[in-house]
């Protein structure tokens, strides 16, 4: 079985989640790390956990450990880091308010016989597993009245990024909270489903597993809106994916969240600048000639992220952050 970390960030004192995530790693032998903030307790201690404060971060030999900002989600860069650092072979991910089932637990399995959209454009997976009418959070609200796509023929497909949903409050957007019902369950479909080239849907950062293969692509940018670091990561992800042959797979609840308190107002200001844009950035790096294969990723990248800088969604200050992220990729990836 590959080596295995759990990378989570987080402020909060060890709590119900992290303390079941911390249980299971330790029985399975997965390394846990904890990325803090400002706001972390500085007395954490969990038994199971590897808890990294600011004072312990900075002397993480990472050039990109002196350039992040504090204060934001994209502190669990270092976590990622970390995790290739100590040899894992998959990065598993969640956050602090979901809680692990049994199933989250199962060796993860990067072929998959599985049915997968190929040129399908923006398709709305929720719908998917859910007969209710909902949609994850980065989703184009121009596309929620699009059909759904038949079910894909089942081949057997590479899928070194997988995304698990989540059940209870799965991630969605401030406008889906506001008007939607919510406690939900993923129960329609059990069986799993991919996005391959041409076919778009985001995904998230609350239960993914990582092949060593896209561990570059696990970059989550500072200078943009909290609410969308992950999700444009996505964007990138997928679009990068095409060029490899890889397709991103998304498979039932393995996780239940129990939701940290949100401002629903907040959240929507701050996802406003997606709400107006997200379909026009995959407009946009869909229209990028990139280059196959893995020596090739760090590359294409920055081509990515130089066009959310182009729109004015990403700060220039990204540019030396992104650099660093590669210049420590390929040392512990060498």
């Amino acid at each position: 079985m590959s080596a295995k970390a759990l990378v989570i960030t987080s402020i909060s004192a060890p709590n119900a989640v992290l303390r079941a995530f911390a249980a299971g790693c330790s029985e399975r032998g997965i390394d846990f790390i904890l990325i803090g903030d400002r706001s972390s307790p500085a007395d954490f201690q969990l038994n199971g956990c590897d808890f990294w404060g600011l004072d312990r971060q900075r002397g993480m030999h990472f050039d990109l450990a002196a350039l992040l900002p504090e204060r934001h989600y994209g502190r669990k860069n270092l976590g990622y880091l970390q995790a290739i650092k100590q040899g894992a072979q998959v990065i598993l991910e969640s956050d602090d308010d979901n809680f692990p089932r049994e199933q989250f637990w199962s060796d993860r399995i990067r072929q998959q016989r599985t049915g997968s959209f190929q040129g399908a454009g923006w398709v709305n997976l929720y719908r998917y597993f859910s007969e209710e009418p909902i949609w994850p959070r980065g989703f184009p609200l121009e596309h929620l009245q699009d059909a759904i796509p038949a079910s894909p023929t089942i081949s057997s497909k590479d899928c070194p990024i997988q995304q698990g949903l989540a059940d209870e409050n799965p991630d969605v957007d401030a406008i889906y909270r506001l008007v939607g019902r919510l406690p939900l369950d993923f129960s329609h479909r059990p069986e799993p489903v991919s996005l391959g080239k041409g076919s778009l849907c985001p995904f998230n950062s609350q239960n993914t597993t990582w092949f060593r293969e896209a561990f570059p692509l696990l970059y989550l940018p500072s200078h943009c809106s909290f609410r969308m670091t992950d999700i444009w990561r996505s964007y990138v992800a997928v679009r990068i994916c095409w060029e490899n042959g890889w397709d991103v797979l998304f498979h039932n609840a393995t996780v239940w969240q129990e939701r940290n308190a949100h401002d629903l107002m907040k959240d929507f200001a701050d996802e406003i600048i997606g709400y107006q844009n997200n379909k026009a950035i995959c407009e946009r790096l869909q229209a990028l000639t990139l280059k196959p294969g893995v020596p090739h990723i760090g590359a294409n990248m920055v081509a990515c992220y130089k066009e959310f800088i182009n729109m004015g969604l990403v700060g220039e200050q990204e540019m030396p952050l992104l650099e660093a992220w590669h210049a420590d990729m390929a040392k512990l990836l060498a």
